[in-house]
């Protein structure tokens, strides 16, 4: 497992060409699962846990890798089915996600594949708003075709993590909010979880936030306001766009916006759980402002900040 990930730095190179790679995974007999490689440090059959008294239901246990405590929780269980029982056969899928170190307790661990973002589309509606996916795909192999469920990861850790909203003592400039009610916000992001984070946070400001799920709608609606007269760049204080999304990622988003010069000017913040210093050399490559990891309402709320600041000096 360890030679299947070992070459990730390398893959760096399929961001900002609309392009990802998926790990597929199983958690029952006849569904193949995904996450990001991106979001993968390494895959190892699951060792000894140790119980954690009072954690949320979900939480396995946790596990002692290198010397390092990691939480484990057990995926099967956190996204609504039984919880999968724990075997020799099961692998842990360590992830880093908003800051924070998890592993994942899944059964099989399949292989990766190389698709465009193209390949990959929201969930059906039918599926209503309580579902624990972020996408789909379909891959044909061997003649046949299988169906794969994108987890919505941050859905699944804030409902075990709770992530708090509020700002800390300070960070609001109070010179500012009378500046703030009516400026509006693009947030760009295909987890409603995330949404809803970014939101509630700077909803507290009094900001109107405009919502997009995933970067081809975003692109299609900046192009709408375009089209009828509209300056982008004055209509919005800013965007804030995630980096993996369907149809098209924040960073393929942020250079098509860039390469139209109705809306060049926009001030684009990319907002993702990816790695801070990964995302650093993309938002310099793809012409981004700003870059927070998630999830931090304090820096969420200072860059809003930050920008207001320089639209009115």
């Amino acid at each position: 497992m360890k030679k299947m990930l070992d070459t990730v730095d390398q893959r760096t190179n399929l961001v900002g060409e609309n392009r990802l790679e998926l790990l597929l995974f199983r958690i029952n007999s006849t569904q193949l699962f995904a996450i990001n490689v991106f979001k993968v440090k390494e895959v190892v059959k699951v060792p000894s846990l140790s119980a954690m008294p009072g954690s949320n239901h979900s939480i396995a246990g946790v596990a002692n890798i290198r010397g390092t405590s990691i939480p484990v929780i057990n995926l099967r269980g956190a996204i609504g089915f039984s919880p999968l029982p724990i075997t020799n056969d099961c692998n842990l899928i360590i992830t880093e996600y908003n800051r924070s170190i998890q592993g994942f307790l899944v059964g099989k661990v399949e292989h990766i594949v190389n698709l465009t973002w193209g390949d990959i589309m929201p969930p059906p509606k039918t599926a209503g708003k309580n579902n624990y996916l972020t996408a789909i795909t379909r891959l044909e192999e061997q003649g046949k075709s299988h169906l794969v469920s994108i987890i919505d990861v941050e859905k699944v850790l804030a409902e075990i993590i709770n992530y708090d909203i509020r700002l800390s003592d300070g960070v609001l400039d109070e010179t500012l909010v009378p500046e703030m009610p009516g400026r509006k916000i693009l947030i760009v992001d295909d987890s409603s979880t995330a949404r809803k984070q970014v939101r509630e946070t700077l909803g507290q400001l009094g900001i109107e936030i405009i919502e997009a799920s995933d970067g081809l709608q975003a692109l299609n609606l900046l192009k709408s306001w375009a089209n009828d007269g509209k300056n982008v760049a004055t209509e919005l204080l800013m965007m804030i766009t995630d980096a993996e999304m369907p149809e098209m990622d924040g960073y393929k988003l942020t250079s098509e916006v860039r390469s139209d010069p109705r809306m060049a000017s926009l001030f684009i913040t990319l907002n993702t759980s990816l790695s801070g210093s990964f995302n650093n050399a993309m938002v310099e490559k793809v012409g981004c402002d700003a870059f927070i990891s998630k999830f931090q309402p304090d820096l969420l709320v200072t860059e809003v900040q930050n920008r207001l600041r320089s639209i009115l000096e």
